[in-house]
């Protein structure tokens, strides 16, 4: 089979799909509550990915109205979103590359290149990094964000930790804002 790692990571997302869908995670708030400010380290690692954004996001935001620090709560936070993003991360880098690589060179990939650059020009490369951040900053899907990111070879690990972390820690201060003032 010749794209079996991305089929793979397919059939995973609808497994998670299934795990997730109408479950109760009532007990997982109450460990990251309970657990004080170390709970905004895990709730932020979980912030990083799709399926767990949602709760994680509700995490911090109940955080933020019981934390006398929110400044600590959101770098821990954007610290464990890190974590959760450099997985993704090195997985896309390593895992996936020699399929990505194959996929690159099909002729549908020759064809939505030149489209984009038509419709995009020289604006390209900062349209891509810009959604991307936007996507990394918000409790969207963040795979897609850092996909995005991992597929600009230029992009070196450092840049990348710097550019998540900081797009993680923003985007989870805002949540947290709005935490304080509900």
């Amino acid at each position: 089979m010749r794209y079996w790692r991305l089929l793979l990571l397919l059939a995973s997302y609808v497994l998670a799909y299934f795990i997730f869908t109408g479950r109760d995670f009532g007990p997982i708030h109450n460990l990251f509550l309970s657990i004080g400010i170390w709970g905004a380290l895990a709730g932020g690692f979980f912030y990083a990915f799709g399926f767990t954004a949602a709760p994680a996001t509700a995490v911090l935001l109940v955080l933020a109205g019981e934390q006398n620090n929110p400044f600590l709560a959101g770098v821990l936070a954007g610290l464990g979103a890190l974590i959760g993003d450099l997985g993704i991360f090195f997985f896309l880098r390593g895992f996936f590359v020699k399929d990505l690589d194959q996929l690159s060179h099909t002729h549908l990939a020759g064809v939505l290149r030149k489209e984009e650059r038509l419709v995009l020009g020289r604006w390209q490369k900062y349209l891509s990094t810009a959604i991307a951040g936007f996507i990394i900053a918000s409790p969207l899907p963040t795979e897609i964000g850092v996909g995005i990111l991992s597929s600009n070879r230029k992009m070196s690990t450092r840049r990348f930790a710097l550019t998540a972390f900081g797009l993680h820690t923003l985007g989870i201060f805002t949540i947290l804002v709005i935490g304080r003032l509900i």
